[in-house]
């Protein structure tokens, strides 16, 4: 049997003192780590149990939340600048089962709002509510002054049972940078202290009960980087002054009642990527050519509203563009061919329910990674000019009935992959074939070709009069 040498025994005693000492820093770490207060942490129980009271929530977490909490909870250190005693407080609170990724506790049908979620977290940063409040209506509750000075982000998303209006949820919250109240009960108009949460980055009210004319007070918001109004009762002239957030990356005022001329003053909006002011009741006053001031667009919508007149060649510097929707507007003459040259990297075009008449452009055909034309419903007329492999590629996305002058070739019609939109077009009575005598007649070789006609004609002539 093999003896271990004695200088073996210093490394040992060296590795017992670490390993000691490590354990030791550990428990210390322990002992000093600081837990969440008695008081903030039966609030957070109160506050679960009202989201979902079949949940034992104290049973399946007993220990301290800060360092045991269900998904959504979230806690955070803090040191007092006098005394620099470090402390721990509830954060974040997020409620309402969105996916595997976000699992945070799941609300039930009667789900209530408890009032302590604005009196108990002083240091909360995020409150957030997925489809918690659908069934028996919850009024927003009275909101403290002394609430929210750290909020940063007040999320609520299809809580269509929770009622109040505007005003009764925005107070001066200063440290606020995303307000985002989608397909709510809250009602009203936007009120004016709006204006004054200057570090607010996102605002999304979509899918509400809002009315009334969009308050000017929003100009001072110069950090503001997306406004959603859609889906809400607005009304009146959109204010010029939204052309102040010149931040702006996604302006969207859909599914209203704004009526009047779209404001020039938009054209200010250089970092504008996507605006959609469709279905409001905007003026004939045409597609507004400051669209062409405006190069970092990527989607532009102004379907739904009467504004009249020919789509202006205004594509050249916009060949960022995505997706355009001008359905409906009462659009006459023809599309320019413009579009299927700068607009390279278009996906979806909808130009149907207008007036346009004229040849559908052939330039379409080169649009690489074009998804959906719709062209339905127009006075378009001749000969579709997309190949079977574009015809294909698109697919039922290429949309062109309705065009009673319209006509597709046998043979493209009979392709077993075009969707069923173009094969229900009227089949062309002529074959698709180069008249030569029209070529050369429409070339600048037939202009040669007949000037040297007339002089050896004039040459014979003169020749005969001298014999």
């Amino acid at each position: 049997m093999a003896v271990l040498s004695t200088s073996c025994f210093p490394i040992f005693k060296l590795i017992f003192f670490f390993t000691l000492m490590s354990a030791a820093v550990t428990m210390s770490l322990q002992q000093e780590q600081p837990v969440l207060n008695s008081v903030e942490q039966d609030s957070v129980y109160q506050v679960l149990s009202s989201i979902n009271s079949a949940i034992p929530w104290r049973t399946l977490f007993p220990d301290d939340l800060c360092s045991y909490p269900p998904h959504g909870v979230v806690c955070d250190y803090f040191t007092d600048p006098t005394t620099s005693n470090i402390t721990v407080h509830i954060t974040e609170l997020s409620f309402g089962y969105v996916s595997d990724y976000t699992p945070n506790p799941a609300c039930s049908q009667n789900s209530t709002f408890n009032p302590l979620l604005f009196t108990s977290f002083k240091h909360l940063r995020k409150l957030f509510f997925y489809q918690c409040f659908t069934g028996t209506q919850v009024f927003v509750p009275e909101i403290p002054i002394s609430f929210g000075s750290s909020l940063e982000e007040l999320v609520f998303i299809n809580n269509p049972a929770f009622v109040g209006p505007l005003s009764g949820i925005i107070r001066n919250f200063t440290s606020l940078r995303r307000v985002v109240l989608i397909g709510n009960g809250i009602y009203g108009s936007i009120p004016d202290g709006m204006g004054d949460l200057i570090n607010v980055e996102e605002i999304a009210l979509s899918r509400n009960k809002l009315s009334g004319q969009v308050s000017v007070s929003l100009a001072k918001l110069k950090k503001l980087k997306v406004l959603d109004l859609s889906g809400n009762g607005f009304d009146g002239n959109v204010p010029c002054s939204v052309g102040n957030l010149t931040q702006l990356l996604k302006l969207d005022l859909s599914s209203n009642a704004f009526s009047g001329k779209i404001p020039g003053s938009l054209s200010n909006l250089q970092c504008l990527e996507f605006l959609d002011l469709s279905f409001n009741r905007f003026g004939n006053y045409g597609v507004p050519l400051f669209l062409a001031e405006m190069p970092r667009l990527k989607e532009v919508y102004l379907s739904g509203n009467l504004l009249g007149g020919d789509i202006p060649e205004i594509w050249e510097k916009l060949g960022g563009i995505l997706g355009i929707g001008f359905s409906g507007m009462g659009l006459v003459g023809g599309i320019p061919a413009s579009m299927g040259v700068h607009l390279r990297n278009l996906c979806y075009l909808g130009l149907d329910n207008n007036k346009l008449e004229g040849k559908v452009p052939e330039e379409f055909g080169f649009l690489e990674f074009v998804s959906e034309i719709n062209l339905e419903n127009n006075n378009l007329s001749g000969r579709v000019p997309f190949s079977a492999k574009f015809t294909a590629k698109v697919g039922e996305k290429l949309r062109l009935k309705g065009n009673s002058e319209l006509c597709v070739d046998e043979k493209l019609s009979r392709g077993k992959s075009i969707g069923s939109s173009v094969r229900e077009l009227k089949k062309c009575s002529k074959p698709d074939i180069p008249n030569p005598v029209l070529f050369i007649g429409g070339s600048h070789h037939s202009g040669l070709l007949s000037s040297c006609f007339h002089v050896l004609l004039l040459f014979w002539g003169v020749l005969a009069l001298l014999l």
